[in-house]
């Protein structure tokens, strides 16, 4: 039992061997256990099948020549005795291993232990990586690169089921690399919650000691340079310390100086550049290798305060890359040998190299000379007798730690690029595509993403761990034979893109040559991809707990494999692209609601009517949806209403508006209200919804604006009247395009102004345009040269009104719309005056004979006799009625459409009630008998009094 760091606790089944032997015993039987057994475990138990190994294969290789002298050994051997005291008296097994999971220390806390154990468990040499050793601490913990706990049965080997361990990395501090594993190891009945902490703090110390192993090798470098510094303080330069020379430069001097010197550690040769400073004067950064009494080889940056003149040429190796900031106003004169070498720029910077030669500054660097290093008379000086100038040290190191300090820059960058470059659009697959774009080639070479079929949808995927697509492939190359575009992805359970999906972590795979379940999964498709990559990060693209897909970093290029901190960067350049791809997925789905919405409440079809021929069409925006819309009411005397309307704003909201002012309009125009009338219904009506909201306030969210017109064929007359909308254009005949100039009518919801109406006349064949303003919304475009656009698309009267909307929206409508589009294209036709039939006659009673026998000889002459038991009762009921309650001369008309029309005219305003008589009435039975023998029936008044009409079928009853 483990004491000394609290008491051990009982696991039940969970490490008494019952409950994971039986799981394990179920996997190597082939039945899935991936819900009752931890993820972790259960994908090395699928890789460790996928590698070939038995439960009860021999123990791990041994390797003889393992290095104890490692750099993870130094650092670790005060830590585990200190552990091994910690533990003493417990059946703790304590190991250290390499970054291979070749076991380098072993401590005990019991001493008889080491006796009694196997050798592979108290010998070091022995490697414990799962390729090998199947399921353990030290290779699941290589392979997962963090802390994990194995505990009985679900060791892999039959030889550890007695046993439980923790193991976590040990990564270098400067490089993140992982340097080693620090494993503890214990009978499964004294698991310990505890042991995390400790085994954490632990590896801390380690890693502590490794990054005082980097120091002590850069203050060997740092006695180095004091001592030649020593030896040359004989020499014309004046030599200060680092803070003197730095305490009268502004500190943004001091942070370029700082990073420019990096910058010339690693390129790890003799290199120079002359840096401006912000008062004027320039100091010159020169770099040379240094070597300590102890073997450690670095290089040093030295500053010249004063450095050489502008004139004279600084001499830099051919492969170093100098980067010159814009800003700062750095020129480097080249010599007439000089090459310019393509790098990779830093920080904004222009990279700049120079033909080989010697570097000016230290009169103990071979073929410096006075001259040219600044000594009297030299141009650094200026003139003879100037004082020397000033130098000191400005940062001493070696070259991989300054590369580690620009890729930490770098990362950087990237992710401060990932945030203007990811997410600029709200599609899917674009924002998927911005993701690839931005780590290709500054992270990977090559990134595939898989997405479920449903996400650029805007859905969720029902199953996001099968339903897969290959949705985006970009790389340095093409010819990478990854799968395509469009086609459906599988992964199998042990594969680094369902591992990642599954726990929802990076899963990092440094050398695909040896990733089982890569490998294992597509054998021939995966030997090909060998030959283009090597090194693989998968990334769960997650965002608000949803699935979205998974990216795949490939590197092939660049001959280093992933490391950690690659691993997160690419998480986070996934977590950032994730939270935009769902925003855009949610957009997506949003938009998908509003634009069904938005189409539901359109008409779905075209009336029955002859009175125009009409062509209409909608193109929502490429943002946001909702508010346009447009219909054809058929009215009586065979007359149609044209209307076109735009509510204000886009979303859920102006859509549902839409509908109920799309509802409320056509209601007021079916009761035969005139143009102007309508517009003054709708305007109450946009005020009460304001009125009605809780969020409209005092100011109103609503507004809209409507055009509405009623076209006559009988006497092809348009009553025209809008509300703050686009007036219509009209096309006559012979091809010429107006724009009539009606009344503009306030928007609707203003209130209390009144609304004008127009009339102008169609000759048949006329087109009227009717239109909303997103038609005409175009930053690049003046309205007037759109409204010369459209006059030309329109003046070709030979065309159908469908064709007129198609060249519409192909020659005018911008290629990407900012507003929705309602397009109402209506070609006149006049009823033909042969199927008219009117009489006036006076306030007569004996005079409805007359008119009945009148319409008997008319409907004779259409060929309707059919129709004329219906007519005859119904005229006569509607004379009778005008005769008796209305005044002044009487109008009666037939018009022969779809139907017969019956129309009674007088000069009152009283309208007739539909009522249901009593027994006892003698009268109140007529429009009862109308509304029986005819399809429909009303009133439609006119300036001067009012019409009934009725329409009967032409077949009679």
């Amino acid at each position: 039992m483990v004491r000394p760091y609290g008491k051990a606790i009982p696991t039940g089944r969970a490490t008494d061997g019952t409950g994971p032997a039986r799981s394990r015993e179920r996997f190597l039987e082939g039945e899935p256990v991936e819900a009752c057994v931890r993820t972790p475990i259960s994908n090395s138990w699928q890789r460790c099948r996928a590698l070939g190994l038995s439960p009860d294969h021999s123990g791990p290789p041994y390797r003889a020549d393992f290095d104890d002298d490692a750099r993870i050994v130094r650092a670790a051997v005060p830590v585990l005795d200190r552990l091994q005291s910690w533990f003493a008296g417990s059946k703790m097994n304590i190991s250290v291993a390499d970054a291979n999971g070749t076991v380098l220390l072993r401590r005990f806390g019991e001493a008889s232990l080491a006796r009694s154990l196997p050798a592979f468990q108290r010998v070091p040499g022995f490697v414990f990586a799962e390729q090998y050793a199947g399921t353990n601490g030290i290779g699941l913990a290589l392979a997962e690169r963090q802390l994990i706990q194995v505990y009985g049965a679900e060791h892999f080997a039959e030889r550890s089921q007695g046993n439980a361990c923790r193991a976590l990395p040990v990564r270098d501090p400067i490089s993140g690399r992982i340097e080693g594993v620090l494993c503890l190891g214990y009978p499964r009945s004294a698991e310990d919650p505890a042991l995390a902490t400790v085994i954490c703090r632990a590896a801390r110390a380690i890693e502590r000691r490794l990054l005082g192993q980097s120091s002590e090798r850069e203050r060997a470098l740092l006695r180095a340079y004091l001592d030649t510094g020593a030896e040359a303080a004989t020499g014309p330069h004046h030599s200060v310390g680092v803070g003197e020379l730095a305490f009268g430069l502004h500190p943004r001097d001091q942070e370029i100086l700082m990073e420019k010197a990096a910058e010339l550690i690693s390129c790890a040769q003799r290199a120079a550049v002359r840096v401006p400073l912000s008062d004027g004067r320039r100091v010159t950064l020169v770099s040379r290798p240094m070597t300590s009494a102890t073997g450690v080889e670095g290089f040093v940056t030295e500053a010249i305060l004063s450095g050489p003149s502008p004139h004279e040429p600084l001499i830099v190796p051919q492969s170093a890359t100098v980067p010159q900031s814009a800003e700062e106003g750095l020129h480097l004169p080249v010599e007439p040998a000089a090459s310019i070498v393509p790098a990779a720029p830093l920080s904004g910077a222009v990279p700049r190299a120079v033909a080989p030669g010697l570097v000016p500054g230290r009169a103990d660097v071979p073929g410096t000379s006075e001259a040219s290093a600044g000594g009297p008379g030299g141009a650094a000086g200026g003139h003879p007798g100037s004082p020397p100038p000033a130098r000191g040290l400005v940062m001493v190191g070696e070259p991989h730690v300054g590369r580690y300090a620009l890729a930490a820059r770098r990362r950087l960058e990237l992710l401060s690029d990932a945030s203007t470059r990811i997410g600029t659009t709200l599609d899917v697959r674009r924002t998927a595509e911005e993701l690839a774009e931005t780590a290709v080639p500054r992270l990977a070479d090559f990134v595939t993403i898989d997405l479920p079929e449903a996400v650029p949808r805007g859905e969720e995927a029902a199953d996001p761990f099968t339903d897969l697509y290959r949705t985006v492939v970009h790389g340095i190359r093409d010819d990478c034979p990854f799968h395509p575009v469009g086609k459906r992805v599988d992964y199998g359970p042990t594969t680094p893109q369902l591992r990642c999906l599954t726990s929802g972590q990076a899963v990092l795979e440094p050398d695909l040559k040896t990733a089982a379940g890569w490998l294992a999964h597509d054998p021939e498709h995966t030997e090909e991809l060998l030959t283009h990559v090597h090194s693989l990060i998968a990334v769960p693209l997650v965002a608000r707990g949803v699935v979205l897909g998974v990216a795949a970093f490939y590197r092939g290029q660049d001959p280093a494999p992933f490391g950690d901190d690659d691993r997160s960067l690419a998480q986070e350049l996934a977590t950032r692209a994730a939270l935009s791809i769902d925003n855009a997925r949610r957009y997506t789905r949003e938009r998908t609601m509003v634009l069904a919405l938005q189409r539901s409440l359109l008409p779905h079809g075209l009336p029955d009517q002859d009175a125009v021929e009409v062509a209409h069409r909608y193109l929502p925006a490429e943002s946001e949806v909702g508010g346009d819309w447009y219909d054809v009411i058929p009215l009586s005397g065979t007359r149609v209403g044209l209307l076109v309307g735009d509510v204000v704003g886009h979303g859920m909201l102006s859509a549902a508006t839409m509908g109920r002012l799309r509802t409320a309009a056509r209601s007021f125009a079916e009761l035969d209200y005139p143009p102007d009338e309508v517009l003054t219904h709708l305007d109450n009506l946009v005020g009460r919804l304001d009125r009605e909201d809780p969020d409209a306030g005092e100011t109103g969210i609503i507004g809209a604006t409507c055009l509405y017109a009623v076209y006559d064929p009988t006497t092809q007359q348009c009553v025209m009247a809008r509300a703050g909308h686009p007036p219509p254009a009209l096309v006559r005949p012979d091809g010429t395009v107006s724009f009539p100039d009606l009344p503009a009518g306030p928007p609707l919801g203003l209130g209390g102004l009144p609304f004008e109406a127009a009339e102008v006349h169609l000759p048949e064949g006329s087109e009227l345009v009717l239109y909303t303003d997103g038609l005409f919304e175009d930053r690049d475009r003046d309205v007037d040269v759109v409204l010369d656009q459209l006059r030309d698309a329109l003046a070709h009267p030979e065309r159908s009104p469908e064709e007129t909307c198609e060249a519409v929206l192909d020659t005018v409508a911008p290629a990407h719309a900012r507003d929705d589009i309602a397009l109402l294209v209506a070609r006149t036709h006049a009823l033909d005056p042969h199927r008219i039939a009117a009489w006036d006659l006076p306030a007569d009673p004996s005079l409805v004979s007359e008119v009945r026998g009148s319409a008997l000889r008319q409907l004779a002459d259409w060929g309707v006799e059919e129709a004329s038991f219906a007519a005859e009762l119904v005229l006569s009921e509607l004379v009778t009625n005008a005769i008796r309650h209305g005044s002044g001369p009487i109008h009666v008309r037939l018009l022969r459409d779809r139907t017969l029309i019956c129309e009674v005219s007088d000069t009152s305003n009283t309208a007739p009630h539909l009522r249901r008589a009593a027994t006892t009435d003698e009268g109140g039975r007529g429009l009862f008998l109308v509304a029986q023998l005819a399809q429909s029936w009303g009133t439609r008044y006119l300036p001067q009094g009012k019409v009934i009409w009725a329409e009967c079928g032409l077949d009679g009853l």
